[in-house]
């Protein structure tokens, strides 16, 4: 008897020091994952992370930093994974592909270039460089489209257009032409966050003057005489994000959904009023609310008007951030979401 009674305490006291950590680490594993997983072309991170883990963006708690390879957060085409326990803690270690690389400059950027990414690229690669959000003094001291060589209204690819406001600029210099978007106000505050920079088209300098004369290199779309230019960067943003919640507790609201579209959904781009001002960072997670309506209590004597609690409807990850606002791109939806919902840093 007093054995039993030693080990049902003994058995109480492990509960209570390891279970809530087991329960905390195991909760986190789907219950049909996979005990490997090949990875083929055509993969993301993300997707399969979600083969393991319920919230595939906390794939960093249990990735396993495998001294055999490199750099453990870049797998590629070929790579398996593989779901162990260490110290009783489900860990996901790579084993590298056959095939290998000499560590020099070069073969590391083949190397990172044959990673898989993190996320779906083509849902973001438009917005990795181009549309810009800008600033009011920006939009205001941008060098502008006065004319056209023909007739018409629009211009399209290698038309010479005429330019005034660009100065001390050399021959073949390159610029974005792009046209003043949507206005991006904080609904709380009423500020006024930025501008959007709709992307158009590209030019090249052929001869400087008021009015200076470019060529348009390139174009999406029609180009407009009142469309403005900024200089043409050639920034190389990095695809491969490492998903983390941010580093405090931030709440804002989605502004805008890109490409024209109401509701949000799956893959979609989202613009919202966090920044770097805010601490965001290119990375990271955000769960949206649907914001819960105010409805009549026609029950009780005073026929209060109710808000209903916000309900968590999505995942997104930042992967662009400017000073007020920042890109994001939706990873996950389970229900219908709205402009004016809210992103606030995940809850464990």
């Amino acid at each position: 008897m007093y054995k039993n009674k030693f080990l049902a305490i003994l058995f109480t006291l492990l509960i209570s020091t390891y279970g809530n950590l087991f329960a905390e680490s195991d909760s986190s594993l789907r219950a049909d994952h996979p005990d490997s997983y090949l990875v083929v072309q055509g993969d993301t991170l993300w997707d399969i992370s979600g083969r393991f883990l319920t919230d595939p963006w906390r794939w960093p708690n249990i990735w396993y930093a495998n001294p055999q390879v490199e750099n453990p957060h870049l797998i590629y085409p070929g790579d398996t994974l593989r779901l162990v326990y260490i110290e009783g803690q489900p860990r996901i270690m790579v084993e590298r592909g056959r095939q290998t690389f000499k560590l020099s400059p070069k073969s590391r950027t083949t190397m990172l270039n044959k990673a898989i990414p993190t996320i779906p690229l083509s849902a973001i690669k438009p917005f990795l460089t181009k549309p810009e959000i800008v600033d009011l003094e920006t939009l205001n001291t941008a060098p502008y489209i006065l004319d056209n060589k023909g007739e018409h209204l629009a211009t399209a690819n290698r038309d010479k257009i005429y330019v005034r406001g660009i100065t001390d600029a050399e021959r073949g210099q390159g610029y974005s032409i792009v046209r003043r978007g949507e206005e991006y106000v904080d609904p709380k505050s009423g500020e006024i966050l930025g501008y959007e920079a709709t992307y158009v088209g590209e030019s090249v300098l052929k001869l400087n003057g008021d009015p200076a004369s470019l060529i348009i290199s390139s174009s999406n779309r029609e180009v407009l005489k009142g469309d403005l230019l900024l200089p043409s960067t050639d920034t190389v943003y990095d695809s491969h994000f490492f998903p983390r919640p941010p580093e405090n507790q931030v709440e804002g609201q989605i502004l805008s959904v890109m490409d024209g579209v109401s509701q949000v959904g799956l893959y979609n781009v989202v613009v919202i009023n966090l920044g770097t001002q805010d601490g965001m960072e290119s990375g990271n997670v955000l769960d949206i609310y649907q914001m819960g309506k105010t409805v009549k209590d026609h029950f009780s004597g005073n026929r209060d008007d109710v808000k209903l609690p916000d309900e968590r409807a999505g995942v997104l990850m930042v992967f662009r951030t400017f000073e007020k606002l920042s890109y994001g791109l939706v990873m996950y939806a389970e229900r219908n979401m709205h402009v004016l919902d809210i992103v606030r840093t995940p809850q464990y």
